[in-house]
């Protein structure tokens, strides 16, 4: 018989694997590892989701863990950076690998390249990248000084990197240190000594789902299936790697929808009590996009817009008990909080105690101001 809980008792478990209901003495790379990654496309934002998670945080320790081989910064789950631990990130990379995105007749008429000519762009890359660390244009010029590639340069150049993610989901390239304004790129195991390399699609399958239910779960098949590609991945071989799991998975109803979790965590879960934390998250949270903004039970569906904003944005958010009730955003020393009002009465002194919180992790005062919207 499946273990069945409230929405509210999912989420206060998640909430403690994500280090959100009390901070954590984990080190930073340890929390980019619990939560299967880390969205760094804005940079502050992926530092500030380390550091509210932290017990006693430093400033810049996130770039430091990158400079240290701690921690990796290239494209993964959906085509969007990430900051990925190096021991478990390759799996990730693995799977989404095995979809073969670049394969779709649409890429291929959009860049021009077969997966055959994508294949030889990798090998390039990987020559050019032997040991050293490259800039775009010097990358750029590496790759198009070969044969067959000459028209790839205006491609390679887009700061966009779209023609380079399916290299960093083989592997064959992360970021390196910037110089000055420009990126850089090298070899995942020239970026870290505790990169594990890719396993297997069929090693990586098990791997990634464990780690993803024990940060996101409970959850779906779809939702894990979102989460890392979007819509890339059919169903049958989703369901495929969850069955590989066998008996390590359990099943759980969430007030009546059926979801999978660990079955190491069945009892946590099933232990725990639903509480109000009140939350303020940065920007591209992994607390939203974990579960991915279409999941009601965290996003709620008239606020999706809100949080779900154009361009990819996911707006920095204010969470109550792990329900998104507002966002929010700084003006100079004055953060500004729009309050859903569905979600009641506004809670002055949890929000005025974050406020706090953050301003010390930013380094300077803050003024609360809040609007019902």
């Amino acid at each position: 018989m499946a273990l069945s809980v409230s929405r509210a008792q999912a989420l206060a478990w998640r909430l403690g694997r994500h280090s959100l209901d009390r901070p954590s003495d984990m080190p930073p790379s340890e929390i980019v590892r619990r939560l299967c990654g880390v969205q760094a496309q804005l940079a502050s934002a992926a530092e500030l989701a380390v550091r509210v998670r932290r017990k006693r945080p430093a400033a810049d320790e996130v770039a430091g863990a990158l400079s240290a081989g701690e921690l990796i910064k290239t494209w993964a789950m959906r085509g969007t950076l990430h900051l990925l631990h190096p021991q478990d990130g390759g799996a990730f990379l693995a799977l989404i690998a095995a979809a073969r995105p670049w394969a779709r007749p649409s890429w291929v008429r959009y860049f021009g390249l077969t997966p055959e000519q994508i294949d030889a762009l990798r090998d390039a890359v990987g020559e050019a990248l032997a040991g050293t660390t490259l800039t775009r244009e010097e990358l750029t010029a590496a790759v198009t000084a070969k044969r067959g590639l000459e028209h790839v340069g205006k491609a390679l150049g887009s700061g966009w990197g779209t023609l380079l993610k399916p290299l960093a989901w083989q592997g064959a390239l992360c970021f390196g240190p910037s110089r000055g304004t420009r990126v850089t790129f090298r070899r995942p195991q020239d970026a870290s000594r505790s990169w594990a390399g890719l396993p297997t699609a069929e090693e990586a399958a098990p791997r990634a789902i464990a780690a993803y239910l024990g940060a996101h779960g409970p959850a779906s098949v779809e939702a894990f299936g979102h989460w890392l590609g979007g819509g890339w991945f059919g169903k049958r071989q989703l369901r495929a790697g969850f069955a590989e799991l066998g008996d390590r998975l359990v099943e759980v109803e969430v007030e009546g929808e059926p979801a999978h979790l660990l079955a190491e965590h069945a009892d946590e879960l099933a232990a725990c009590r639903p509480g109000k934390a009140v939350r303020l998250l940065p920007a591209f949270d992994q607390w939203v996009l974990g579960p991915g903004t279409a999941d009601g039970r965290v996003v709620p569906a008239a606020r999706r817009s809100a949080v779900s904003r154009q361009a990819g944005w996911i707006s920095p958010v204010v969470i109550v008990g792990g329900v998104v009730g507002g966002t929010w955003q700084m003006d100079g020393d004055r953060l500004n909080v729009e309050w859903f009002g569905e979600t009641g009465k506004v809670p002055k002194k949890e929000l005025e105690q974050e406020v706090e919180r953050l301003a010390a992790l930013l380094g300077g005062p803050l003024r609360l101001h809040v609007a019902r919207v």
